[in-house]
């Protein structure tokens, strides 16, 4: 594990969770002007024209090039964890931009799903595989991440509020991490030349897959807080793209008297997640408050509390 892929993984985490952040605000601000009742077209035709919105996808777009980066000089395995490190990102950057502080709870949980994150990577110390997938595996892959799309957005939409939120997270999770393994192959096959690479399919399925799962975030960011959605983007895509770096990598994780700790990474996630479940910020009005709908400095008068 490489310093570079360090350094180009945490900057891409710390842009990819101001893009959740200033995205969810225009989002929030959104939903108090026009409530439930737009379609997700209607919805977005409105926020394009947010500047938030605006800077928020412009980060998105930073986050792609310092990931892609990353990810031709590292493992796909090492890559996506370090960006679980967008969790605590997400809660720094959201407390400027909301005004709020998340409740010791909430800080809690996220520390714990971070720790059991790092402590069973960690442990598992992916190795270097292949840097273009083993032929003949995309095809399987591919089948696997489109059932497993299909599946977590079809539940999310038969629910609503947090657990639609963390639903439609989970799905675009899984999304993004079939988009870093494509970005990975698109990398990996760059020495041919562009010309090349363009004349041949991953990089046209990296595009389609991203904006797909572009959509299934702004539908998780619609449909609850920051607190319901990220950990369930954030753990997904590092688990998912652990699963496809083994799959069609050839990345392996270490196992024998590492597999203690890895459980122990495993639990300490499990409790994060019923911590998260039951932290006041999932109901409550962290990232929807009127400190953030009004903006800096400007309060409603007798509405300071939530």
């Amino acid at each position: 594990m490489s310093v570079l892929t360090v350094v180009l993984a945490l900057f891409a985490a710390l842009a990819n969770a101001a893009a959740s952040v200033l995205q969810r605000r225009a989002a929030a601000q959104d939903e108090d002007r026009a409530g439930a009742r737009h379609t997700m077209v209607r919805s977005l035709l409105r926020l394009v024209r947010d500047r938030y919105w605006v800077a928020g996808a412009a980060l998105l777009a930073v986050t792609t090039v310092l990931q892609a980066a990353a990810l031709a000089v590292g493992s796909l395995a090492v890559v996506q964890p370090l960006m679980a490190s967008e969790l605590l990102f997400t809660l720094m950057v959201g407390s400027v931009v909301f005004h709020r502080r998340p409740d010791a709870r909430t800080w809690m949980a996220f520390v714990a799903l971070a720790v059991g994150l790092a402590l069973f990577l960690g442990s598992a110390a992916p190795s270097a595989g292949e840097d273009t997938a083993v032929e003949g595996r995309w095809g399987w892959a591919g089948l696997a991440l489109f059932v497993l799309v299909t599946a977590l957005a079809a539940a999310g939409s038969l629910v609503r509020g947090a657990p639609r939120a963390a639903l439609f997270g989970s799905a675009a999770a899984v999304g993004f991490g079939g988009t870093a393994a494509l970005l990975k192959e698109v990398t990996g096959r760059l020495p041919q030349g562009v010309g090349a690479v363009l004349s041949q399919w991953p990089p046209y399925a990296t595009a389609a897959v991203g904006v797909v799962s572009f959509l299934l975030l702004q539908s998780a960011l619609r449909a609850g807080t920051l607190a319901a959605s990220q950990p369930a983007l954030t753990l997904g895509d590092a688990l998912t793209s652990v699963g496809l770096g083994w799959g069609l990598f050839g990345e392996e994780i270490a196992l024998g008297v590492r597999v203690v700790p890895e459980l122990i990474g495993v639990a300490l996630i499990g409790l994060g997640s019923v911590g998260l479940a039951r932290a006041p910020s999932v109901h409550g009005a962290w990232d929807t408050a009127p400190a953030a709908r009004d903006g800096p400095g400007r309060r409603q008068g007798g509405r300071r509390g939530a």
